[in-house]
């Protein structure tokens, strides 16, 4: 009698936190869009327990898969981020460090597109005023691990997803000390177009979890929003925090209560355009433990991350350097000022591409979408910092690369925008930002 091996069962991973992707967010349970201490877990997993955490995009489904950005026009921002969670964990205690394998994140099998957006000059971007922006965006279809877009034609590239917003709830105390200094850095800004800061908003406030009303209504006028990173982490936007990636996070309230969400597909350093990376919906698989007293032991007041060693092999990069200089613009000299750097080294990128027959809009949706490689190279000589932005080759159809005579132009048609033609953006020919 021969004896046929069994094969093992393989162990399905709860999930903790389950959505709909393709129903509004607002009205399901296990989402969230503030930080808050008094926002209950919705689900409580052991340290080294494997779960899943399925995701909403960002905007909770107001952006569609269409070819206008009237829907990006239209968007209210008041609600989000559309997280999932808190979650809790077994034994996390305040002055823990709560630590997080983040094991895999997809889009959702049924759900394999997202986009990459430019909003209107009043809600933000990076070149908001620049550009006098309005609203464009780029559909992304997946297959696999690459992505390719019917509005950004002659380019595929590999995705890095990733989760754009990762963190744990915050302590009362480090809440009022977020709402304070940016309530004084609104003041100090109060005319700023886009403003420079959010603060807590009762309208578009939402918690999918049971609380008691005061609860809720206290949570609603306190709770930060959940636009930039903090000390608890947050949105980081760290493209390279993938699948494999270790975070290490203060604990403030028991539990820790880790809060996740704004998945993306891929995205370029710096996220441009703010609705810049390939949002999408998707599911993510993690793993937790904690290190007992750790923020003391570590001596941790921000998170720590241990990149993915999952990554796109672009080799061959064309490298566009940046000086803290307006050469794009009026001539201006900042002193070792590296947003000034980072902005000249992405317009003369975007000049670039525009040579070679992208458009204003386009040039900017690929640069906050691709695996786009930028970094600091000095910051000690004066009065100039330089930063630079490097366009994977790889991701192109044909070799862009200068020649002799240039570079060959071609038709490479628009974005997705308005539908009543308006993009707010100078003609789309040699450095179209000067004035």
């Amino acid at each position: 009698m021969t004896n046929t091996p069994q094969k093992k069962q393989q162990k399905e991973h709860r999930t903790v936190v389950s959505i709909d992707p393709f129903k509004p967010a607002l009205g399901q349970k296990g989402i969230v869009n503030r930080w808050h201490p008094d926002i209950p877990a919705c689900a409580t997993v052991a340290q080294g327990e494997i779960f899943k955490v399925e995701c909403h995009e960002w905007t909770g489904g107001q952006i569609v898969n269409s070819d206008d950005a009237d829907d990006l026009v239209n968007i209210e921002l008041s609600g989000c981020h559309n997280l999932s969670g808190p979650v809790g964990v077994e034994g996390a205690e305040p002055g823990d460090v709560l630590v997080v394998d983040i094991l895999d994140v997809a889009p959702f099998p049924d759900m394999q597109w997202g986009y990459t957006g430019i909003f209107e000059k009043e809600n933000g971007g990076l070149f908001a005023n620049e550009f006098q922006s309005r609203a464009a965006k780029a559909i992304w279809d997946f297959e696999g691990v690459y992505a390719t877009s019917r509005h950004i034609r002659g380019v595929r590239f590999a995705g890095i997803p990733h989760p754009g917003v990762i963190g744990t709830a915050p302590s009362q105390e480090l809440l009022e000390t977020w709402n304070a200094r940016e309530a004084g850095l609104l003041a100090a800004h109060s005319d700023a177009v886009p403003q420079v800061a959010m603060l807590p908003e009762v309208r578009g406030a939402y918690v999918g979890q049971e609380m008691d009303q005061a609860t809720r209504e206290r949570v609603y006028a306190e709770g930060a929003r959940t636009i930039p990173g903090r000390e608890n982490g947050g949105n980081v936007d760290i493209k390279n925090l993938s699948r494999g990636s270790t975070a290490y996070f203060p604990v403030w309230v028991k539990g820790g209560n880790l809060t996740l969400g704004d998945l993306h597909f891929s995205q370029g350093d710096g996220e441009l355009s703010f609705c810049g990376a390939v949002e999408m919906a998707g599911v993510v698989t993690l793993k937790c433990r904690v290190i007992k007293g750790g923020m003391e032991k570590i001596g941790l007041k921000q998170p720590i991350f241990m990149p993915s060693p999952v990554d796109p092999k672009y080799q061959d990069r064309l490298i566009f350097e940046g000086i803290s200089v307006e050469v794009n613009g009026d001539g201006t000299q900042h002193y070792l000022d590296t947003t000034v750097a980072y902005k000249q080294a992405a317009l003369n990128c975007m000049d670039y591409l525009t040579r070679l027959g992208y458009t204003r809009e386009q040039a900017y949706l690929l640069l906050s979408a691709a695996p786009i490689e930028s970094h600091v190279g000095a910051v000690v000589v004066v009065p100039n910092s330089v930063v630079t932005m490097e366009l994977p080759l790889g991701i192109f159809d044909r070799d862009i690369t200068p020649g002799d005579d240039g570079v060959e132009k071609r038709e490479l048609g628009q974005a997705a925008i308005r539908s009543d033609g308006a993009t707010g953006l100078p003609h789309p020919e040699l450095a179209p930002w000067r004035r």
